[in-house]
């Protein structure tokens, strides 16, 4: 399942830049990232513009985010984490976004948090990781998790540590053939943080995700769809192909049915029988007063396609 010959998450994969336009910038935050593993290789040339690094544009209503610092192997800063939580939060508030892709360029996707990013600290006191974890890089996975919108990662080449998590939080994961996914914390001698614990034994178990945690080996795009962590791998150049086409569908349908599912589908494994049906019930009350189920109905009906506006 694994590939125990790769020494660090440095090996090149494929360039596949996916991203339209780029535009607004978001306001950064005063918490340090998460201390989550993959520092940058070096330092910033010469200080670049927050949204030319978290790069930002709408496109026949996807929201697509696009990490553009590639010299570091997209690993993030306190500021870009900031950024893209803003920008999840904006989307979910956005009727015109309707889906989101999360991507990046250069040979990696993210190599987790930069360590050497941040505003200055003084001396640690007890309390301060677990502060920094929980306004940090959960915030960052909890975004994610609660973006109203669907979720796609387009992963173009390494995720490591955090950014693993980043893309495995995703509701939809598609893989270039060079991807490679890396739970780094164990080399490091760290706990896995940013949801890892959480996440990766809700989607292949609690044995595999030991396996990757414990090892830390690099898992291959291959792999990593046999397992399931992945829905789909393709080649790097068909990525952004893909991409598009998988979220503009999800941005044609009906946006607050697939905003409830995402919901439910997330709660499900942290519930009873009991709950989880009440929360079904729920969520299609609610769902009924929407003007896109009444579409449904109406073309089911009326034997045509339906026309969702996301309402």
């Amino acid at each position: 399942m694994t590939d125990s010959r790769t020494p660090e998450p440095r090996t090149p994969a494929s360039p596949t830049p996916v991203s339209p336009r780029t535009s607004d910038a978001a306001s950064p935050a005063s918490t340090e990232s998460a201390g989550a593993t993959e520092p940058a290789d070096s330092p910033e040339p010469a200080e670049k513009p927050l949204d030319s690094l978290i790069r930002h544009s709408t496109d026949n209503a996807v929201s697509w985010i696009t990490l553009d610092r590639p010299e570091a192997m997209n690993a993030l800063t306190w500021d870009q984490r900031e950024r893209v939580i803003a920008l999840l939060a904006e989307a979910s508030a956005d009727p015109e976004a309707r889906a989101v892709v999360i991507t990046a360029t250069g040979r990696g996707f993210c190599a987790g948090a930069d360590l050497r990013g941040g505003p200055p600290s003084g001396a640690r006191v007890a309390g301060d990781v677990a502060r920094t974890i929980r306004l940090g890089a959960q915030r960052l996975i909890g975004a994610v998790l609660d973006c109203e919108k669907p979720v796609i990662a387009a992963v173009n080449g390494t995720a490591a540590g955090i950014g693993a998590h980043l893309a495995f939080a995703c509701d939809l994961v598609l893989a270039a053939e060079p991807a490679r996914f890396i739970e780094v914390f164990a080399r490091r001698g760290l706990v896995p943080d940013g949801g890892g614990a959480y996440l990766l034994p809700r989607l292949i178990g609690p044995q595999r995700a030991k396996e990757l945690m414990f090892f830390g080996d690099a898992l291959s795009a291959v792999d990593a769809e046999r397992i399931g962590l992945v829905n789909r791998v393709v080649p790097a150049e068909e990525l952004e192909k893909t991409a598009r086409v998988w979220a503009e569908r999800l941005a044609t349908g009906p946006t607050r049915a697939l905003a409830l599912t995402k919901q439910l589908v997330n709660a499900s494994l942290d519930t009873d029988r009991a709950a989880a049906f009440a929360a079904e019930a729920a969520a299609q009350e609610i769902n009924m007063t929407t003007t896109d189920a009444h579409e449904g109905v109406a073309s089911f009906v009326e034997r045509r396609t339906p026309h969702y506006e996301g309402r």
